[in-house]
Order: C-alpha cells, then structure tokens, then sequence
C-alpha cells in the first residue's frame, strides 16, 4: 500500500511546493498540434570550450535580430529550431567568461554541430566600479534595476521541463510550452502562467511505498528570478544575514563581470543560502546567479520542506542548489533560465536501507516582447499550486513539439523518455 506524503519548499521557492501523493485514477490527454516541419529547420550541437574542449552548460543562444533564444543543457548540448525566413541570420553565442561567438546559420549541419567559444584572456585591471564595500555593490544591484530591466510588463513563450529519479531511475517527466504575463519587479502583482501544450511520461510503480509529484510547476521556477523576488532569499534585513565578499572579476564578451560571494553569518543557526551574483561592472546589473541552501542541520533544513508526514519517517535534503539567468535585450536584461536541483533522503524506522529522491525543475524563456504588442496564445490559465503531470497526458508522438523550441534533453532524460515512450506506445495499444 503506498503511502501518502505531503512536504513543500519555503524561503527562495516560495510556491515550489514537493509533494508526495497517491496517483489519480485516470490521466488527461494532451492535444496533438500537427506542425508544418518546412516552416523551420532544427539545428542540434555541441558549445565547448576552444581550448579545453570542456562542454559549456546553460549556454546562451539567440537567432540574430530576434526574440528566439534557447539555451544549451547541463551538458552543453543544444537544438534551435529556425523559421524559414530567418535561415540566413545568424546564432549568437554568450556564456560567463567568454567572448561572445557569431554562427552563420546557414553554414550549420543540421546534426552534430561544434561550435567552440573562446575564453576571455584580458588581463584582470582594477574593478571599474569606484566601490570596495561588497554591501553597497549588492544595494546598487537593487537600486539600479528599473535602468537595468525596464518596468514594462512582458508576454513571454517558455519551455518547462520537471523530473523525479529514484535513485538513478526516472520516475516521472513533465514538460510543457507555457505562456507567461511577466511583471516587473516594481509592480506586486505576481507572474502568471498558462498552459499551452505538455505532455508526461511516468513510471509511479517504481515509487514503491511512495507517490512523489511536484506541486508548483512554472511557478516554482520563477521564484528564483531575485531580480523580481529578492526578499525570498534576502529579506529586508539581509546585511543582519549575509556576509558579502567581492570574490573575483570575470569576463562576458570582454564586459567585466563582478563576482559577488554571500552566506550566511556565522551566529545565524537558521539555514540560509550561499552562492555567488554576477554583477556587470558597468550597470551594475545581475546577470546570472548560483546559490545552494544550507542543509548542514538535517532538522532545521528537513522541517523548511514537510508540512506533514506519516510516523516512522525522516526526511531531509541533501543537495539544494539553484540556477537563475538573465539575457541583454535592446539595452535591458530579461530573465532568461532558471534551474532548481533538490536530492532529499527518505529514513523509515526498522528499515536498512534508505530512499533517495532527486528533483530538477527548469524553465527556458524562447521568445518575448511587450504585452501590448504580443498576440496571446489559446492557453490554460494555472495557479500557483498546480501539479503540472495532472494537467497534461502521456503523448509519445516524437515531433509533439512542432515549431517550438524546447532544452535539448539530456542523455539520460532522453534514454528514460524513449523507455517511458514505448510503455506508453504499449498501454494505448492495449486500450
């Protein structure tokens, strides 16, 4: 008998909510959009480092003179998919610490491309910024965010991709193209999200004594843009929290980059968050971020996850780690990715052995523009709680996805797709 459980993420991800619950009895059905495949050419490669070889992850790709943008994999692959009448422009490529590369897309394969981006070798001067208080780098980050990212409110087309592994297997895989009414941070008004098309694959049988989903789903994601929500990580009294640190300067096509370390204070016992902001030097603006909980006190860190749990069970995480992007558009930089990666580890009394349960939430933004000027799409209005593998059905046709551009799936996320696929194939057949 599987057991239901019930346990949520607070602090950053204010809404990304995990949840442990039984199955429903019968699934929806997503709806098959046909595409016409001449309208576009999909591009697949590599992004690598020229000298090292190194893969790059979370690279990002825009077609020129465009919106249309993707993003590279953790493992540095990549597909775009390019309508006809932009097949003569080019893919601009620009990752932290390297000069940004130009790619005639015309002159790509349509597979195995290699497109190696160059490491910025300028010698380190001094920091352009007049400023040696890390504290007052971090305020002006704050202050300047209406010159930086604009205050006009954006429709925005992204891709929304959620997993669940036990241990190694993949239990569950949830995707979606959603429609999102982006609001700036000077407005309360929270993002809002709508379902265009998804699909899911699942396995919940291998969850044994367990059933684990998501509840959240694109929200979850959009927590972690600090530049609209920084009180969720921060809070008003965040010099009394953190201590910040100017750690370094780097590079982004020869722009320097302030590297911007902070963590919790010594005498704070609550679990906080460490990581690194990536300041422009020049506009003061944050341009990529990476942060981890602390999870040292499994007690402390455990009870910011459970709302409420059967007798007999320990549950704590053992990895929290986030990714937040921010892309240059026209002078004004856009959240771009956001990445969340959660392991937690189940403890049952009597029990030897434990369970392992690894979550990844990500959200690439592929295209956007002013509200006022975007037609919107026919979509499915979702709220903040949403459990996104109940909103959408099993569909393993392969070219679902038509014209729209997704994250390049990787390795082991397209081996548990194809598996999920042909079971899926098997179930239909059978009805």
């Amino acid at each position: 008998m599987k057991t239901n459980l019930l346990f949520f993420v607070r602090g950053i991800i204010g809404f990304f909510f995990v949840v442990l619950a039984q199955m429903p009895a019968s699934a929806r059905l997503s709806t098959y959009y046909p595409s016409d495949t001449s309208s576009f050419k999909q591009f697949k490669g590599s992004i690598l480092d020229s000298k090292s070889k190194d893969k790059l992850a979370y690279a990002s790709i825009t077609i020129s003179g465009t919106t249309i943008s993707t993003i590279s994999n953790s493992e540095g692959n990549f597909s775009i998919k390019v309508p006809a009448e932009k097949q003569n422009a080019n893919l601009i490529i620009s990752y932290l610490g390297y000069k940004n590369k130009v790619f005639s897309i015309k002159d790509l394969k349509l597979e195995k491309n290699v497109l190696y981006l160059e490491p910025s070798n300028i010698l380190l001067k001094e920091v352009v910024v007049n400023v040696t208080d890390a504290n007052k780098i971090f305020l002006d980050v704050l202050k300047n965010r209406s010159q930086n990212y604009g205050e006009n409110p954006l429709q925005m087309l992204g891709f929304y991709r959620e997993t669940i592994r036990k241990r190694r297997t993949y239990v569950s895989l949830s995707e979606s193209i959603v429609n999102i009414d982006k609001q700036p941070f000077s407005v309360a008004s929270q993002d809002q999200v709508k379902l265009f098309k998804g699909r899911k694959s699942t396995d919940y049988n291998k969850l044994d004594t367990v059933n684990f989903k998501l509840q959240g789903g694109p929200y979850s994601a959009l927590f972690v843009d600090i530049i609209k929500n920084p009180d969720f990580i921060f809070s008003e009294n965040a010099f009394e929290l953190y201590d910040f640190s100017l750690d370094e300067v780097t590079y982004i096509n020869d722009n320097q980059v302030l590297v911007l370390g902070f963590k919790q204070k010594p005498s704070i016992e609550s679990p906080l968050y460490y990581g690194q902001l990536f300041v422009d030097a020049k506009s003061l603006a944050m341009v990529s971020a990476s942060f981890h909980l602390n999870v040292e006190d499994k007690v402390k860190s455990g009870a910011l996850f459970v709302r409420k749990k059967p007798a007999g069970l320990t549950l704590y995480p053992t990895e929290v780690r986030y990714q937040v992007n921010y892309r240059q558009q026209n002078g004004k930089w856009n959240f771009a990715y956001s990445r969340g990666d959660l392991t937690f580890k189940l403890n049952w009394d009597k029990r030897i052995f434990n369970t392992i349960y690894s979550t990844t939430v990500e959200l690439a933004i592929t295209d956007w523009e002013n509200q006022e000027n975007k037609e919107k799409l026919n979509a499915q209005k979702l709220n903040s709680n949403v459990i996104m593998s109940d909103k959408v059905g099993n569909l393993a046709d392969p070219d679902f996805w038509g014209a729209y551009n997704i994250i390049e799936p990787e390795k082991s996320i397209e081996t548990a797709i194809k598996k999920l696929q042909k079971k899926s194939f098997k179930e239909l057949s059978e009805e």
